[in-house]
């Protein structure tokens, strides 16, 4: 006999429970145990989006497949389906953050300050930024060059 089936004998002689309560309240436990590990990873933290979405679909998947089937198998079925499903969907999400961060920092890498200084000894910055071989000040002007300061006053910056 095994151990599963050993423990529900004894707690059906020892509680009064039928097998069927027995498994009710197994499935439950089960269930119960899936949605608080998940929680518990999930608001502990994971390192991306693709790792996220794999746990909570594993999850969902597990309680749907226990849901559906009834059974061990089901259950790991479904945490398998709804984990690779869950993985796919955060990888996605992952992908586009990666392509904003590194479209953000081309635009750092491009984008330069010049300091006017004005006649009053203020600072007016003026932003120029790279496109190709081209420098484009703050109103649109452009420059085969990086602009010097008095190119920059010749425009109107500064005052």
């Amino acid at each position: 006999m095994g151990v599963i089936k050993c423990s529900i004998v004894i707690l059906t002689m020892k509680y009064g429970l039928n097998r069927k309560e027995l498994e009710m309240k197994g499935k439950m436990f089960i269930s119960a145990m899936v949605v608080l590990i998940s929680g518990m990873l999930v608001f502990g933290g994971c390192e991306s989006d693709a790792q996220t979405g794999a746990l909570l679909g594993s999850g969902v998947g597990a309680l749907a497949g226990q849901a559906i089937g009834g059974d061990a198998k089901s259950t790991l079925i479904g945490a398998g389906i709804g984990g690779a499903g869950g993985y796919m969907v955060g990888a996605e999400k992952d992908k586009k953050k990666m392509q904003a961060q590194t479209q953000a920092a081309l635009q750092d890498a491009n984008t330069f300050y010049v300091n006017i200084t004005n006649s009053n000894g203020s600072i007016t910055p003026v932003r120029i930024v790279k496109s190709g071989n081209v420098y484009i000040a703050s109103r649109g002007e452009q420059y085969m060059q990086f602009p010097t300061e008095d190119q920059l006053k010749a425009a109107d910056y500064g005052f």
